[in-house]
């Protein structure tokens, strides 16, 4: 069986211990598109040293910024195969700004697992603390494994946010490159999804596809730059669901609303009007 729910959940994931430099911070940076407009010293505080200011998203990457293999979905409890996944959810909370460079120490357990009929959905929480036992971020991330549900589990509770009856306060447009994908697997995530058009096509895709979390750090800057002057430390947390697929190349627009001292956000793509990134909401520090 290649889920059980009752091995999975509350499953140890073990300690990772890594580090990152303030090069791997910029190449992060550079892979959601920063340094477009160089002369503008905003976009600096992303892609040049001097004054280098971390986006909070750069937690879904640090921990695997040195693998080079392609990733297995392989826990305890769950074996399923890495073309039936794709990532579902994700959310990173930070505690203080995240430093330009560093070394930490990551700890993961599977939360809960959740049956939706046709497909499985695995939560992973992860805490990562650096080397003096302080907290820096918990991020949670959840998959959606085509075909592995009906296993009798729990549906899961519903994380649907409510945008306003009205017209969205900002819309930003953030375009991405036909070499995206490529560039931004240098990060870590060599999921041959984003690369290869023949294991694409056998995951049922017509083309490569662009990162979800690539996506997923493009929009947290979007909206960081519209709305709190380009400066990643008034982030405290942003947490979005995987809606549909990005092609690279194409355009991402993205609607905000602020309600309740948060940003509520919508993002589709410009060219196909297709839903990217859904229920999402960035609250600010």
């Amino acid at each position: 069986m290649p889920i059980d729910p009752a091995v999975a959940v509350g499953a140890d994931l073990g300690e990772t211990t890594f580090s990152w430099e303030s090069a791997d911070v910029l190449l992060y940076h550079l892979g959601i598109g920063a340094g477009a407009n160089p002369a503008d010293p905003r976009e600096l505080r992303y892609a040049y040293e001097q004054d280098l200011r971390v986006l909070p998203s750069f937690a879904t990457v640090a921990p695997n910024l040195r693998t080079y293999e392609p990733p297995s979905v392989s826990f305890p409890g769950v074996e399923i195969d890495l073309a039936k996944v794709v990532h579902g959810r994700q959310s990173v909370t930070v505690h203080r700004p995240i430093p330009v460079e560093g070394k930490a120490v990551a700890r993961g357990r599977i939360v809960d697992v959740f049956d939706k009929g046709k497909a499985a959905v695995v939560v992973q929480e992860t805490e990562v603390f650096d080397a003096g036992g302080s907290p820096l971020w918990t991020a949670l991330s959840s998959i959606f494994a085509r075909g592995e549900g009906g296993f009798g589990g729990e549906r899961g509770p519903s994380d649907a946010v409510t945008l306003p009856d009205r017209e969205p306060d900002t819309v930003v447009d953030s375009p991405t490159l036909p070499q995206q994908a490529l560039l931004y697997r240098l990060c870590g995530d060599r999921n041959p999804l984003h690369a290869d058009p023949e294991f694409a096509k056998a995951a049922g895709f017509d083309a490569p596809i662009l990162h979800g979390l690539c996506t997923y750090g493009i929009v947290a800057k979007a909206v960081t730059d519209a709305l709190l002057d380009g400066d990643p430390h008034r982030v405290r947390s942003w947490s979005a669901r995987f809606a549909g697929i990005v092609l690279p190349g194409e355009t991402l627009r993205t609607r905000i609303w602020q309600e309740d001292g948060r940003f509520l956000v919508s993002t589709t793509t410009a060219e196909r009007g297709t839903p990217v990134l859904a229920d999402a909401v960035l609250t600010p520090a």
